[in-house]
Order: C-alpha cells, then structure tokens, then sequence
C-alpha cells in the first residue's frame, strides 16, 4: 500500500464496506503490531513526553467550564425547567426526569449544530475524505482556533457529565455504562487534542452528537402527551416519529458511517499518512471500544421502539421500575385474570371518539391535538 502524497488535491478514497473494512484494518494491525519490535512501557512514556501537547492554562479552562456546566445546569434547571414541568402539570414521575432532558437537547443541538457548521460550511473536508484527518499531520501542530472551542465545549461537557451522572441525573440500568462512556469519550477528547488528532474528533463528535437530539427530543414528548392529565395527539405523534428517526439515524451514524468513516481511516490510513503515527493501538483501542458500546445500546433502542409504536405509556427503558411493578401488580388485586391482563394491554392507547376520550392503560383521558 502506497502512502498517500498528502496534499488537498489528491483523489478521495471512496468509502469501503464492512468487509473491506474488517480485512484490511485487521490486515494493517497486523503489520504494524509485528513490525513493532520495540513498543512497551518505555517506548509510550518516551512518546507521551515528545508528541503530547496541552498546558495547564488549557487544562484550567477544561474545569472551569466543566464547573460553569454544572452551574449552567441547575440555574436553568430551578428557574426554566422546573417550572415549566409544574405549568405542564407533568406526571410526578416524568416533573423529575423532564428538567434533565431538556438540559442535554439543549446542549446537544447546540454542540451538533457547531460541528455541523465545521464539517459542512467551511474549509473542513473531513466528512466527505475521511483519510484527509491526517493529511499534512505534525506532532505539536497548530489547533485552529473554532476546532480548538468545538473541544473545550465538548470535553468540559463530558467532565460535568461524569459528575452529573453520578449526582444529578437518575440511575438507570446502564448509568454504570454510562459513566465508563463518558470516561473514554473524555480521554479520546483529551488525549487527541493532545496529540493533534483534532479533526478525526470533530468527525466523531458529529456522528455521535445526533442521536442525544433525537433522544432527548422524543422523551421530552413521551413526558408531555400525557400533561395535564389528559391525552395530547401531537404529542405522541411527535415521540413516535422520534423514536424511529432516532433508531434509523443511530445505525445510520454511528454503526454505518462511525466504523467506515472513521474507524477506517484511524485504522488504515493513519498509517499511510503518518507510518509511525503516536499511540495507533491506545487510540484505536477506545474506537474501537466505543463502537462495541454502541451496539450495546442499540439493543436498548429496539426495544424503545417496540414500545412507543405499541402506543402503551413508555418510560425509558434502562430504568428501574420494579417499585412501579409491585404498585401495579397490588392496584390489580389478587383476583386479575392474566388474560384480561392482556386484553387491557391490546386495547392501551385505543382512542374513544365517541367521548373525546383516551384510554391508556386502563385510565381514560380527555383527548387533545
């Protein structure tokens, strides 16, 4: 394999399959393992020392802003969204979970729409040339100034979400999972910024911030179709072409384009850009690792999406809901007939024109666009 010339006129690569993919990452790993005759522990602090950039006034500004999130949060949490889930008249339940996901689609489209902007309305190719990332790459290199903010408002956001998973959102099934997500998105941050694999991460923001939009946009819509005690179409029309967009999209970006886009060029063409790029394995590993994390949680988004287009009350499903469980179970009493148990289920989300009505497990509601 030829290394490329570099320069911003060559011809793009077009973009291989996954078996493309697999032969000839695995193929290239290979190689480099076996021709690294000399990589272990001296080698990585010897390469850690010569081609890591940061300083302290950078590492600083990085804690400052994760502390100023944390602030941001709980201000616009006590003065906007919570109470605008009591004028609502949310579900107890949905009042408390509401606030925190109107905080992450907030910072998510602003975020996305930031690297959006990089990738599609300046000077950046990286989206369309992928291999382009390491075009012309130099240890200690410059960061340019809008990929250099793109980076401190992400890996600030990531430090507070380390803190705000444990202390401020609701434990779920996978919070655990969660919090090792934020940690390796945090390093990757980090750790490219200091080795100046900048535009690789502005590449993976971009794939990645998309479904939080979608996410956070159809739970906020799921918690509002039921306000006010009564039934909103809208509403539930909104969730549900959420939920779908968000499930087609999370293949779409980060289980099509993440591994043929990025994985690909950070596997193979680092290497032919840069034949002794930094730390290839220790990165290439956390890619490599993220994507395993989103397969993961693609098992989640099925059945999310089973359950908003069964038109039943859909909470998330990572969370814990055995109490919620055992007041049901009480509430049918020891007489419930598993069969009309069924039958209720069938006929949740059934609409009753003639009443202007909604029933919804079991619980009529008066019925709103």
């Amino acid at each position: 394999m030829s290394p490329h010339t570099g320069d911003a006129g060559s011809e793009v690569e077009p973009m291989p399959g996954y078996l493309d993919l697999v032969a000839r990452a695995s193929s290239t790993m290979l190689g480099a393992w076996r021709d690294c005759s000399s990589c272990g522990l001296e080698l990585s602090k010897r390469t850690l020392l010569d081609n890591a950039y940061i300083t302290w006034s950078e590492i600083a500004l990085f804690f400052f802003c994760a502390f100023l999130w944390t602030q941001v949060r709980r201000g616009l949490t006590e003065s906007l969204f919570q109470p605008l889930a009591q004028w609502c008249r949310l579900l107890p339940k949905d009042a408390t979970k509401m606030p925190e996901s109107a905080w992450k689609l907030v910072f998510y489209t602003m975020s996305w729409s930031y690297t959006t902007y990089l990738l599609f309305f300046s000077s950046y190719s990286f989206f369309h040339d992928p291999p382009s990332v390491f075009y012309n790459w130099k240890s200690g290199m410059s960061v340019p100034t809008d990929i250099a903010i793109a980076y401190l408002i992400q890996g600030s956001f990531y430090g507070h979400s380390i803190y705000a998973t444990v202390y401020m959102d609701a434990w779920r099934k996978d919070s655990s999972v969660m919090v090792v997500h934020h940690i390796i998105t945090l390093a990757l941050i980090c750790f490219s910024y200091a080795f100046r694999y900048h535009n690789v991460g502005i590449l993976v923001l971009f794939l990645h911030d998309i479904n939080d939009i979608q996410l956070e946009f159809t739970k906020l819509n799921i918690y509002l179709k039921t306000r006010g005690g009564g039934y909103h179409l809208l509403n539930d029309i909104l969730s549900n072409m959420g939920s779908v967009s968000f499930s087609i999209t999370w293949f779409w970006f980060r289980l099509y384009w993440f591994p043929l886009k990025v994985l690909y060029a950070t596997c193979v063409s680092s290497l032919q850009s840069v034949p002794n790029i930094p730390f290839y394995f220790f990165f290439n590993t956390l890619l490599l690792t993220l994507l395993l994390m989103n397969i993961y949680w693609f098992l989640f988004i099925v059945v999310f999406v089973v359950k908003v287009l069964k038109v039943k009350e859909v909470n998330d499903v990572r969370e814990y809901e055995e109490e919620d469980g055992s007041k049901a179970a009480a509430a049918a009493g020891p007489h419930s007939d598993p069969q009309a148990a069924n039958n209720d289920a069938d006929d949740a989300g059934h609409h009753n024109s003639a009443q202007g009505k909604h029933v919804q497990n079991g619980v009529t509601k008066e019925k709103h666009l």
